[in-house]
């Protein structure tokens, strides 16, 4: 090889490296296919039925602030002590109540719970809207009240986030409709070393786990996914890219200087 021919290959190597250098991922950038989408309808709306273990806020209203008491369970009255384990104290925030403050019911492990007057109540499987109009329905045919006016609130209902997250953690739930987007919204949005084409949501469903994978550079993919719209207790786990593992490798395994024996292998023998 010539001088010329030597320079020649080393000038568009070079020029190749800083090309590749300058690349852009196209793996960043959100919705990508957005603009293709434009009125797209979204079907299959799903929402929040309830579960054993959830922990709802029942409140009951009419004209007759008696009935209104006996009803609606708060931490003063005997009505709440009586019930001991079916309902617990327990604000929005997972704390106690004040005085006066409504109760929590908690769905057992049958799809129960024990309401004033009506007794039992199946409700699991039921939306929290569902559970309002069952209950004002049960209370009209017994002529115990005849206006109420029946909310539910979820209590302790939110999903995980974890990974190359700003904030991983719980995210608490208090709408119907609860996507995924809306939890790495409330997780601070992905890390710039979040893999956003692969994005892993973990479901159980009666006993069984489910997991499902979903691109957030596709729109169309990710609104037809069954996983866009979350349930209680799912677990979005975003992954690293492959410069975020080669960083923690480069981390956790520092090399040794130059000269110095590496960590796995043996010292060299003494010479005499």
């Amino acid at each position: 090889m010539t001088k010329k021919t030597f320079l020649r290959a080393t000038l568009c190597g070079f020029v190749t490296l800083l090309l590749a250098g300058c690349h852009v991922p196209q793996n960043i950038s959100y919705f990508q296919d957005a603009a293709a989408l434009n009125n797209m309808a979204v079907s299959g709306v799903d929402q929040f039925k309830l579960r054993p273990e959830d922990k709802i806020n029942i409140v009951v209203n009419c004209q007759n602030p008696m009935l209104e008491q006996q009803f609606t369970l708060t931490t003063r009255g005997n009505v709440a002590q009586t019930l001991g384990a079916a309902v617990a104290p327990v604000t929005a925030s997972g704390g106690s109540y004040g005085s006066n403050q409504p109760i929590a019911y908690t769905v057992d492990s049958q799809g129960t719970i024990d309401f004033p007057v009506l007794g039992r109540l199946s409700v699991a499987g039921k939306t929290r809207k569902e559970v309002a109009q069952y209950i004002q329905e049960r209370l009209v045919a017994r002529n115990l009240v005849e206006d109420p006016i029946v909310t539910v609130e979820y209590l302790n209902i939110g999903v995980n986030v974890l990974g190359e997250v700003n904030k991983a953690g719980r995210i608490n739930v208090t709408k119907d409709h609860f996507t995924i987007l809306d939890a790495i919204a409330g997780a601070g949005d992905l890390t710039i070393n979040g893999r956003r084409e692969n994005v892993m949501v973990c479901r159980q469903v009666d006993g069984v786990n489910q997991v499902y994978y979903v691109d957030l550079t596709n729109m169309q993919s990710l609104l037809l996914s069954p996983a866009y719209y979350l349930q209680q207790n799912d677990l979005v786990y975003v992954s690293p890219n492959n410069k975020r593992k080669r960083e923690a490798v480069s981390v956790g395994n520092p090399r040794p200087p130059s000269g110095f024996p590496s960590p796995r292998s043996s010292p060299p023998s003494p010479r005499c």
